[in-house]
This record gives structure tokens, C-alpha cells and sequence, in this order.
């Protein structure tokens, strides 16, 4: 076996244990956002746990990745982005639903549950920042973890406006951010997994991320 392939070999082992550790943690936050978020009738909760779901699905798709051709990884990066597009499209019609509807949020599930979601994506962002400069399907998962921090500060930010105002528009602005982070996040990765989908590289090769684009 080559140095190459000894050293991918490591690599696609490292990049699988914590890809499987990512997935665990958003699937199991995902249906105690969205659990507590339907109790608690807050917009900001269901679409942060709609975006843990996208991350889920994310790790899923470039665990499936791991060890394939570049092609095979980009398309996998394509992927993801096209349904993080679909999931914030369908965030926006929940905060248009209850907009119109009306909704009465409770603030307390919103800090308390907001509050658990920031750690769990704290030790996710801690756990993949090591590949964050990898081939493009980690770089997704780096993307869209990083991002969930600002969207969990954000919940927790609007349970406090929610009971100090009494009033349910933080949490519906929350939500429409967060569709917001979603959508740019899924725009930002197909910009980036396209190069690839049009390469003929071998997988011991990577294609930079645009620079252009803000980290």
C-alpha cells in the first residue's frame, strides 16, 4: 500500500468516527427540538430542529462519502445543499402559517431547550473543526455545524425578548432567520460541490473552497 493511500486510509477512519459521533447528536436533538418546539408552539425551536435534521442528514450523506471518489463526494456535498434549500424553503412557510394563524410561544422551553442545543453544537463544532479545511463534503459539514451556533444563540435570545415583551414576533423573526442561515448555507454548498461534480480528480486530491466566500 502507498504512502497515499495509508495516509487516506487514516483519514476516512477519522473522518467516519466523527461523522457517526455528528450524527448521533443531531438526530437525537433534532426530535427534542422539535418535540419541545410543537409544545411549546415556538417557530424558533421547530426551525432550529429542522436545521439539526438538515445536519443530520448532511453527516448521513458524507458519511456515505467517506473513502469515494471526489465526484461521488461533491455530488454528496450537492446533495445536502439542495435539501437544506428545501427544509428552509418549508421553514418560512411555518413562519408564515403561524404569522397569519397567530402563535403564543412559551419562553421558557425556548431558553431551556435552546440552551441544550448550543452545548451539544458547541462539542459538534469542537469535533469537526479538525477537518474543516478537508474535501468538500467535510467542509459542508463544518459549514452547517458552525452556522448552528448562531441559530441556537438565537432561540435563546428570543425566549428571553418573548417573555420580557410578552409578545410572539421574536420568535417568529428567529424563525425566519434561521431559514435565512439555512438557505445560504445550502446556496454557499452547491456553489462550492459544482467544480467537483465536473472533475476527474482522484480522491487523493481536493478542490479549495472559494475564498471569495465568507467563512
Amino acid at each position: 500500500m502507498s504512502g497515499c493511500d495509508c495516509e487516506i486510509e487514516i483519514q476516512n477512519n477519522s473522518e467516519k468516527s466523527v461523522l457517526v459521533i455528528l450524527l448521533a447528536i443531531n438526530a437525537g436533538m433534532f426530535f427534542v427540538e422539535f418535540i419541545f418546539g410543537w409544545i411549546a408552539q415556538s417557530t424558533g425551536l421547530i426551525a432550529d430542529s429542522f436545521d439539526m435534521f438538515a445536519d443530520a442528514a448532511v453527516y448521513a450523506v458524507s458519511l456515505y462519502a467517506v473513502g469515494r471518489s471526489l465526484k461521488t463526494k461533491s455530488g454528496a456535498a450537492f446533495t445536502s445543499g439542495i435539501l437544506q434549500l428545501i427544509l428552509g424553503a418549508g421553514v418560512f412557510a411555518d413562519v408564515i402559517r403561524r404569522t397569519i394563524s397567530g402563535s403564543s410561544p412559551l419562553s421558557m422551553y425556548m431558553v431551556g431547550i435552546g440552551i441544550v442545543a448550543l452545548i451539544a453544537n458547541t462539542i459538534c463544532v469542537i469535533l469537526i473543526s479538525k477537518h474543516k479545511d478537508g474535501e468538500v463534503h467535510m467542509r459542508a459539514s463544518w459549514i452547517f455545524t458552525k452556522n448552528d451556533l448562531l441559530a441556537n444563540a438565537g432561540v435563546i435570545i428570543s425566549g428571553f425578548l418573548v417573555y420580557r415583551f410578552a409578545t410572539p414576533w421574536p420568535d417568529l423573526i428567529i424563525g425566519a432567520l434561521i431559514a435565512s442561515l439555512v438557505i445560504y448555507g445550502g446556496i454557499r454548498i452547491i456553489r462550492d460541490s459544482l467544480p467537483g461534480l465536473r472533475s476527474t480528480q482522484n480522491t487523493c486530491e481536493q478542490i479549495p473552497l472559494n475564498k471569495t466566500q465568507p467563512e
